[in-house]
């Protein structure tokens, strides 16, 4: 299993998490490119290295040609800029994006399907903090035209990193969010600002800080909070690390944020007849929910940590169709998955069912094909030997559709590659 864990100095922001997950190695082409699919000719994306106060890193820049009539917009974890321009009007602008209208850019999209998912989970918190915050429907939260397209290139940017990595879950340290107020739309607003402050509610830390800006951003909490969460366990292998700054230079301390690609130990997980772990299943019925009340719901529960979501078709009292909703979770995954049940949904009570699962340690080896790379995902036993592997289909789905091969045929010579160097 991989694991990122995140060290905060400088606090967070989106474009220092994207910035550390590149470093970590996520491929800044493909991220650019499958952006580039989503908003053509919206923005642009540079990873530049640099030092600060001995350090080095990365730091990631996106320029959004529109913004201030064509001028580079820089996305600083800085409520000055974020929040104003990300979820309030502005009044050099007046076109907005609501929420529904991001959710429907992002699912009708041909990003992979677990991107879409935790992209959308991230939205949807924010959506759901500003609502609250604001009085409205989360559905109805606008997002300022820069500021939604910045939030979509932070967030799916790094949605899709952290895939592309092949990572499960995150692992955070407690946050600074600096002092003091900040001015924004609304006017002078405390650090951290409200939607922050919700987020951080949702499980996260904070930390003591004595610089006088917002280190913490709602995007950077929004996914920090989003992602589903791991222990480091004993024995886990860090097998990459990377430090990300921010565009502010800080009074005393680095701009930084750290993060490490860890994997659980082999010995944990690489048994021959594959690891056993406790587990439990979480199950309620509901028959006065919408489809796309369960839809939403899925997408929550897989956010706060769900290992498998899925619904199965029941029959309830007088024979009322209905839905039974499952979550297969962690122990200690069990109370933020619970609460999102009860918050979302309509039942009054979820049934807990403790259980245990064997798993085979999952890996991922790049292949190359005739028509490019493709990343193949395996497992083996503790002796070594092959069980299982499968081609990444939205890798093959992108060489089939780059060079007009049949996708049966990318698939196929990515799964010869991968048996040759492997049987």
């Amino acid at each position: 299993m991989k694991i990122v864990r995140f060290d905060s100095v400088g606090g967070a922001s989106g474009d220092m998490i994207l910035g550390a997950l590149i470093g970590l190695g996520a491929d800044c082409g493909a991220v650019a490119q499958e952006l580039d699919r989503l908003l053509p000719g919206h923005f642009t994306l540079s990873v530049e290295k640099l030092s600060s106060h001995g350090i080095a890193g990365v730091r990631a820049t996106v320029s959004l040609p529109e913004a201030d009539h064509h001028h580079h917009h820089h996305r600083d974890h800085d409520h000055e800029h974020e929040h104003e321009h990300e979820h309030e009007h502005h009044h050099h602008h007046h076109d907005h994006h609501a929420f529904r209208e991001i959710r429907a850019l992002i699912e009708n999209s041909e990003l992979p399907e677990a991107v879409k998912r935790s992209s959308v989970a991230v939205f949807s918190l924010l959506a759901e903090v500003e609502g609250k915050i604001h009085g409205k429907a989360p559905e109805e939260v606008s997002f300022h035209e820069v500021g939604a397209v910045d939030s979509i290139v932070d967030i799916v940017g790094s949605c899709l990193a952290l895939h592309l990595l092949g990572v499960e879950a995150i692992s955070v340290s407690p946050l600074p969010t600096g002092n003091g107020t900040v001015r924004c739309a609304h006017g002078i607003m405390p650090v951290p600002a409200p939607a922050t402050a919700e987020l951080l509610a949702r499980g996260l830390e904070i930390a003591p800080s004595d610089e006088p800006f917002e280190l913490l951003t709602p995007t950077g909490a929004a996914l920090l909070s989003a992602w589903p969460k791991h222990p480091i366990p004993a024995g886990a292998r860090v097998m990459a690390a990377a430090n990300s700054f921010g565009q502010r230079e800080l009074l005393h301390t680095p701009n930084l944020l750290r993060a490490m690609l860890i994997e659980t130990a082999p010995e944990a997980e690489m048994k021959p007849e594959g690891a056993e772990e406790a587990v439990e299943e979480l199950a309620c019925n509901l028959d006065d929910c919408t489809g796309e009340l369960v839809g939403y719901l899925t997408e929550r529960l897989a956010a706060a940590g769900a290992l498998d979501v899925w619904t199965e078709a029941i029959q309830m009292k007088k024979q009322r169709p209905g839905v039974k909703l499952c979550a297969l979770v962690r122990p200690e995954q069990r109370e933020a998955v619970l609460t999102e049940m009860f918050r979302e949904g309509s039942t009054l009570g979820v049934r807990i069912s403790p259980m245990r699962r064997r798993v085979l340690a999952r890996s991922f080896e790049t292949v190359e094909t005739p028509y490019g790379p493709v990343r193949i995902k395996f497992a083996r036993n503790g002796d070594g030997e092959l069980l299982t592997f499968k081609p990444e289909f939205e890798d093959c789905r992108r060489l089939a559709e780059a060079t007009e091969i049949p996708l049966k045929v990318v698939l196929l010579a990515a799964t010869n590659a991968f048996w040759e160097k492997n049987r």
